[in-house]
């Protein structure tokens, strides 16, 4: 898409170039195992945009830091310029790394961005000024087999969301904020469904094969 000077609403990224991809799913869906999968598959840059601000809030210096802290203890979400602008400079920082293997030759790129949007607004104003994304790969598993998951991760995890109140408060915050989004793209036609309950490599199969078909369907549309 061309640049005018007068278009402040012009995408950074040019979305025929660059292969956005959000994963979604509720929390304890399986999105960071899968999406590690599929960057083995297919050479993505899996964006996680829950590290970015796990990151961000222990920065030294960062002016987000101590919002970002209260927002994760709290269970709400981080106001989206912040959680975009980190998202940007990740997309950024990788591009100029140029990395090797297909989909990233000619100034293309491909990006796995998992856990966002997780409201409307992010979702517009990040296709809108960042890059207009292609898909939404939506894991679906029940609430009960999330809450096993969660729990047991945080024995280990060291995160201090993982804890019964947290996750209860971040089921209710998935599902009146994020569950819209996933309804708005899927009347696009943009949302590819897959069932995380099953076995992790059942799971990654179906999510493979979603993938390789957006690609078919990008490269008919090039």
């Amino acid at each position: 898409m061309p640049a005018s000077p007068i278009d402040n609403t012009t995408p950074t990224f040019d979305s025929s170039k660059i292969t956005v991809i959000y994963v979604l799913g509720g929390p304890g869906a399986g999105k960071g195992t899968q999406c590690a999968n599929l960057v083995k598959d297919f050479g993505f840059c899996h964006l996680s945009a829950g590290d970015l601000l796990r990151a961000e809030q222990t920065r030294e210096g960062s002016q987000y830091g101590e919002l970002i802290r209260t927002c994760i203890k709290e269970g709400t979400i981080v106001p989206m310029e912040v959680t975009i602008k980190l998202l940007e400079n990740a997309m950024k920082a990788e591009l100029e790394r140029k990395p090797r293997g297909e989909g990233w030759a000619d100034g293309k790129g491909r990006f796995l961005i998992d856990g966002f949007p997780r409201k409307m607004d992010q979702a517009v104003k990040f296709d809108e000024t960042v890059c207009l994304s292609t898909k939404v790969l939506f894991f679906t598993t029940t609430e009960e087999v999330m809450l096993s998951r969660l729990l047991e991760r945080g024995k280990t995890s060291g995160r201090e969301d993982d804890n019964v109140e947290s996750i209860k408060k971040r089921f209710r915050t998935y599902a009146n904020d994020t569950m819209p989004v996933i309804q708005y793209y899927a009347s696009q036609g943009k949302v590819a469904e897959v069932d995380s309950t099953v076995a992790i490599e059942d799971v990654h199969k179906a999510a493979r094969e979603v993938v390789l078909k957006i690609f078919a369907e990008k490269q008919q549309t090039a």
